[in-house]
């Protein structure tokens, strides 16, 4: 099951592009974080990730992250429809994570969170009436 997605942002001037959206979304950032060799910050379903053109070079034109319960639930159903790793399930500090290339070619970056980090971004949120587009 897939709880949320997200529209990456690739971004060689992180904060100008912070200040973009915070302006849009009318609200702070929710999520922070140095993940080596970029910086990602979330603002609602929006994921900025700074770094310079080399660091995010290997990244551009995937998609995601999409956020599920299960990783290696998500892992089996995709390959049962075509899909093939592109980079297997690792360990990170957000949860684990894994990159995909779906039969149309996409390819998707996958992560399911550490049960905190769901709590805090996805579950409470939705539970104090946070419309799913401000978590």
């Amino acid at each position: 099951m897939i709880f949320k997605t997200c529209t990456r942002i690739f971004t060689t001037d992180l904060e100008g592009t912070v200040a973009t959206l915070k302006a849009v979304h009318g609200t702070e950032p929710h999520f922070r974080l140095d993940f080596d060799p970029w910086t990602l910050v979330g603002i609602g379903d929006v994921l900025a990730v700074g770094g310079t053109d080399d660091e995010l070079e290997p990244i551009r034109g995937s998609l995601g992250p999409w956020i599920v319960e299960n990783i290696d639930d998500a892992k089996s159903k995709l390959l049962a429809n075509g899909a093939s790793v592109v980079r297997d399930i690792e360990d990170v500090p957000t949860g684990r994570m894994m990159y995909m290339q779906h039969a149309d070619g996409s390819v998707v970056e996958y992560v399911q969170w550490t049960p905190e980090l769901a709590e805090k971004h996805i579950f409470a949120p939705l539970r104090a009436g946070t419309p799913a587009s401000q978590i």
